[in-house]
């Protein structure tokens, strides 16, 4: 489990430092919004579009480790490149080769740890995995401001590319586990379940639709949002990048990583109930989170902004680990990496895609009729903050679908007999 929480971490840390950086990539290659937000985060995207599920689908019949050694290698080593890109296009091409990196290891990731724990422990495991994403995002926050600041944008993402090499290597001394050994049923496996399979298990399964939709809005809502904060407080606060990154990186490495020890806890818990308290957990706390994410817009207060962020930040980590296990739980053994697939297909065109290209375009058109452009940021922003009562709405419609349902932690992945 270490290996791939580190592995995570360098993940989520390689997708922060470009956030971190939007200020002088833009001003180096004379950008606009718009044109920043497809460079940083559409490119990225578009493979986890194209490329996501066939890799999802590859990951339920391949090696998974494999496959995880050499995702970590390309997307390293496609960051490095950008750092020695010179160009907005030859930058661009190689963010979409970071994609293709990226897209291949969370799926295998999730599918051998639920092969790892059973049923009961699957959400404990998956948040302790999901705590490597507040250490990357830290990381990706602190460690790319001050690299900025001291030695370049380039020289920050050439570094944190040549940090994941090493962990490529690794990740081959990873045991491979027997495929769904603690699951109920799993000698009578479906082999060779095709993607419109899983889809269509998916589509008969209310609470998972409602978690599927819950997850692409929350990941809008939190990781888009805070995709643009960086340049937010640099343009309405008048911080530096490297000013910016040293405030948003305690928060995700402290902050978020007590938010997610917490959430362990509640998980070991709530794993003696049933299932259903799981999506309103997460229903409640992204509710309480949307608050400080709303208010934190409205105010011109460095210090009350600050406030605000330490608990917005911290509260958008709690669904990882819940969701993940969710997902994993509610698949098949042979459908789990295409399920993972499907849940950051949908998350990460919202989170990636949707987010920074959207934000972007709607901060141009913003800043062309307010008296102080540099604040069109500030408003886009405040908009998007209400979604996050959105998501809490769909993980309570999941909780009350299971609930109908009667469904406990026991019970193992629903067939599509029980569904229809």
């Amino acid at each position: 489990m270490s290996t791939l929480t580190i592995i995570y971490a360098i993940n989520i840390a390689d997708r922060f430092v470009l956030s971190t950086l939007l200020e002088p990539i833009k001003a180096d290659f004379h950008l606009s919004d718009s044109a920043l937000g497809f460079l940083t985060g559409v490119s990225l995207a578009i493979f986890y579009v194209t490329a996501g599920l066939p890799l999802g689908v590859l990951a339920d019949r391949a090696n998974r480790k494999k496959m995880v050694a050499i995702s970590v290698g390309i997307w390293s080593v496609m960051t490095i490149l950008c750092g020695l890109s010179v160009t907005y296009w030859m930058m661009l091409f190689m963010r979409i080769g970071v994609g293709i990196g990226e897209a291949g290891a969370t799926p295998p990731s999730h599918s051998l740890l639920s092969d790892k724990f059973g049923p009961r422990s699957r959400a404990f495991a998956l948040s302790v995995f999901g705590l490597g994403a507040s250490v990357g995002a830290y990381l990706g926050a602190s460690g790319a401001g001050y690299l900025n600041d001291h030695y370049g944008w380039r020289q920050a993402l050439i570094i944190f590319g040549v940090a994941g090499l090493p962990f490529a290597a690794l990740c081959w001394l990873i045991r491979e586990p027997k495929r769904g050994q603690d699951d109920a049923g799993s000698n009578n496996r479906r082999e060779g379940a095709t993607l419109r399979d899983t889809i269509g298990f998916m589509l008969a399964d209310r609470a998972l639709v409602h978690i599927m939709a819950g997850a692409t809005i929350v990941t809008f809502w939190g990781w888009g949002i805070l995709w643009w904060t960086p340049a937010f407080l640099t343009r309405s606060f008048a911080l530096t990048t490297g000013q910016a990154g040293s405030l948003l990186g305690p928060m995700h490495g402290i902050g978020g990583g007590i938010v997610m020890l917490l959430t362990i806890a509640i998980m070991a818990w709530l794993k003696r109930g049933p299932q259903w308290w799981v999506p309103s957990f997460v229903a409640w706390t992204t509710m309480i989170g949307a608050v400080p994410s709303m208010a934190l817009f409205l105010v011109s207060d460095i210090r009350v902004a600050t406030a605000m962020l330490w608990i917005f930040v911290p509260v958008i980590y709690i669904y990882i680990g819940p969701t993940s296990a969710l997902v994993q739980n509610r698949f098949p053994p042979e459908m789990r990496a295409k399920g993972c697939a499907i849940l950051l297909f949908v998350a990460n065109i919202a989170n990636l895609a949707i987010a920074p290209q959207l934000i972007g375009a709607l901060s141009d058109v913003v800043g062309a009729h307010v008296a102080q452009p540099s604040e069109s940021l500030r408003y886009v922003l405040l908009g998007c903050s209400f979604t996050g009562i959105w998501a809490a709405y769909h993980y309570w419609m999941a909780a009350r679908a299971m609930k109908d349902l009667g469904q406990t932690v026991d019970s193992e992945q629903p067939s599509l007999r029980n569904l229809a």
